[in-house]
Parts: structure tokens; C-alpha cells; sequence
């Protein structure tokens, strides 16, 4: 695929819960992002997490894999509910999740955390201390305690014992590292490397590694900061940020705690990625951060702005579209500071449903105009 690309394969994994809603948003906007800019997306939706088990007894089959290696790019909703959720049954939603990351080698998380002027007040944290916050987490993706061996529960005399394995081997730490540098490059050159070097020794393999791979990039500066000082520094300086890199465990923690920065866990995208290719474009999975949210599914009631911007960076990232990643996060842009609001950030004011904000921000993409002010 080169730049210039008109013909789009994807695959579509729904989820659970809201994600067949906001999935649909998604569509909508991507119709009209490839009417405006001569894109046809060729789509296979198939199941994924609980829907796949209530099909097939698994939650993800090995006909989705091949699906997802034949595509250009893949896009996910979310998974589980209160139906799948007993921590003892055989098979689980999130391990289609695990499944399809391994199986497609999509080794690094990438969650941007840019808060909009028009939602500032709408973070928990003040506005003086969110406003100007634009940060991107890199979190490692297929390593570390969530998979690492043994992991296991038994008894011994004493009672109930558990063991949970934290491992990591030098190419997994070093090829997430260059991408955080990578991307710092391209950013404003910064990066903070988030570890626990003071106590665990894979923290320190990983500092020294990260290090190491920094004489690489001498137009970037490096940090390094202990994960407990990370959490407090994120929320009292969100500005002092560029790319912060992580392992795996602290990576999921520290992207939930950046959430609140933009004052919506259901507006911010992600991506999952593997390695570049000859043209520089890597193969991805581009999904919400927000979970399925089975108290509100079937309702409208979800923001479809995070699905909405995780196919605006599958556009860039994946497909080389910049032209129209840039109409779709214009489009949310003016949306937002024109006042239209979910029910998650609408305040005292008046709320949208799910299928109305995605009809705005598609009627934005289709009719362009300047955009308002993003940061």
C-alpha cells in the first residue's frame, strides 16, 4: 500500500456491550472521510470476546486471525460484561484480546492524551494544570507480569498461595523503546522512560537498555522517572510530558490514571502496533480506551468519539492517509466547540446520543471548515 492509498481492507471486531454502537459511529465517519477523499474501505465484521463465545465456546476463532493478517487494519470495539465475568471459567473475553495482539506481533500500546480546550472543564483535575496537555503513553504490549510463567494459584500448609511471573528478554525492551523515540522525533523530542529500577531487576535491565538505545537519538532527551513519581507527575504537571515509555503493567495503569486528563475515558483512541514495513507503515489494531460498558449498552448513550479518533489514527498510522485522519480530528474539533456533548461530558448542558454525535462529526467530515481551536 503506498501513500495514496483508495481501497482500504479492513477488519471490524465490534466487542461487547457499546462496542457494536460506537462502532457504527465509526463507519459512518470513515463513509464519509472516504466520500470526501476517495477512500473505499472494503470491511469484514466478525465476532470477538463475549459475542464470540456465546457463538463459538471461544473468543476468538482462528478464522478472525486469518481475517486480521489478510487486512490492512483492524479495529475493535470492546469486551466482556457481567455475563463472561467469573475469574474461574475456562475462557474468558480478554483472551481474544491476548490471542490476536500475539498472534500479529502488536508488541507496543500507543495512547495519545491531548486535552481539548472545548472539554477542559470537563477533567476532574483544574483546568490550569490539564489545558496545553498533549502527551502520548507507549506502553509495551506483549510482555512482562501479564505474561509471564508460572502463573498460578495452589495451597501448602500454610494456606492459599498465588505466583505471578515478571519477565523480560532485550528485544522486547528495545523495540518499544526505538519506537518512543521514534515517535519523539516527531513530537517535541522528549521522552520519559517509566520503570521501578529501585526495586525489580527488569526495571533495571530496562533502564539500562533505554539508555543505551538513547545514544541512538541525540536530538531527543531523555528522562527516567520511578513509576510512583510518574503518577503524581502526571496529574500535578501533564504539560512537562512528550512520550512517555513503559512496561506493560505500569503502562495499563498509568494510561487509566492519563484519562481523566481529557475529562473522558470515551473520547480518548489507542493503538496497538507491530513492526514497520518497507514503507515506514506499521500493522495495527485501533480500538478505545473505554471498556464495554454493559450498564449503558443498547441505550445510545456512549461517546463514539474515542472509536471515531482510533480510526482517524488508523488512517495515518496504517493506512498513510494523512489527509484524512486530519478532516476526522478537525471534524470531532468543531464538533466539541460547538457545545455538542454526550451524556459522559455534557454537564448541565444538553446531550446527545450515540448515533447523533456520530451524525455531527460525519456531517463535519463532509462539509469542511478552519478548525477551532484543538489545545
Amino acid at each position: 500500500m503506498t501513500a495514496t492509498t483508495t481501497t482500504a481492507r479492513l477488519l471490524l471486531l465490534p466487542g461487547d456491550g457499546i462496542g457494536p454502537e460506537v462502532m457504527a459511529e465509526a463507519r459512518r465517519v470513515l463513509t464519509a472521510a472516504g466520500d470526501r477523499f476517495g477512500i473505499t474501505f472494503d470491511c469484514d465484521e466478525r465476532l470477538i470476546g463475549g459475542a464470540a463465545i456465546d457463538a463459538y465456546g471461544v473468543p476468538l476463532r482462528d478464522e478472525e486471525i486469518d481475517a486480521a493478517r489478510n487486512a490492512d487494519a483492524i479495529l475493535l470495539g470492546a469486551v466482556g460484561g457481567p455475563k463472561w465475568s467469573d475469574p474461574n471459567a475456562p475462557v474468558r473475553p480478554e483472551q481474544g484480546l491476548l490471542k490476536i495482539r500475539k498472534a500479529l506481533g502488536l508488541y507496543a500500546n500507543l495512547r495519545p492524551v491531548a486535552t481539548l480546550d472545548a472539554l477542559a472543564a470537563a477533567s476532574p483535575v483544574k483546568k490550569e494544570i490539564v489545558r496545553g496537555t498533549d502527551l502520548v503513553v507507549v506502553r509495551e504490549l506483549t510482555g512482562g507480569l501479564y505474561f509471564g510463567r508460572p502463573s498460578r494459584q495452589w495451597h501448602d500448609r500454610r494456606g492459599r498461595v498465588a505466583i505471578d511471573t515478571l519477565i523480560y528478554r532485550e528485544h522486547e525492551i528495545a523495540r518499544v523503546a526505538r519506537l518512543a523515540f521514534d515517535l519523539a522525533k516527531q513530537r517535541k523530542g522528549k521522552v520519559t522512560s517509566v520503570d521501578k529500577a529501585n526495586v525489580l531487576s527488569s526495571s533495571r535491565l530496562w533502564r539500562q537498555l533505554v539508555t543505551e538505545i538513547a545514544a541512538d537519538y541525540p536530538e531527543v532527551t531523555l528522562d527516567h522517572m520511578l513509576v510512583d513519581a510518574a503518577t503524581m507527575h502526571l496529574i500535578r504537571n501533564p504539560r512537562g510530558f512528550d512520550v512517555i515509555v513503559t512496561e506493560n503493567m505500569f503502562g495499563d495503569i498509568l494510561t487509566d490514571e492519563a484519562s481523566v486528563l481529557a475529562g473522558s475515558l470515551g473520547v480518548l483512541p489507542s493503538a496497538s502496533l507491530g513492526d514497520a514495513d518497507a514503507d515506514g507503515r506499521r500493522r495495527g489494531l485501533y480500538e478505545p480506551i473505554h471498556g464495554s460498558a454493559p450498564d449503558i449498552a443498547g441505550q445510545s448513550k456512549a461517546n463514539p468519539i474515542g472509536m471515531i479518533l482510533s480510526a482517524a489514527m488508523m488512517l495515518r498510522t496504517s493506512l498513510g492517509r494523512d489527509d484524512a485522519a486530519t478532516a476526522i480530528e478537525v471534524a470531532v474539533s468543531n464538533v466539541l466547540a460547538a457545545g455538542t456533548r454526550t451524556g459522559d461530558i455534557a454537564g448541565d448542558g444538553p446531550v446527545l446520543s450515540t448515533t447523533q454525535m456520530g451524525e455531527a462529526i460525519a456531517a463535519a467530515v463532509a462539509t469542511p471548515r478552519p478548525a477551532a481551536t484543538a489545545r
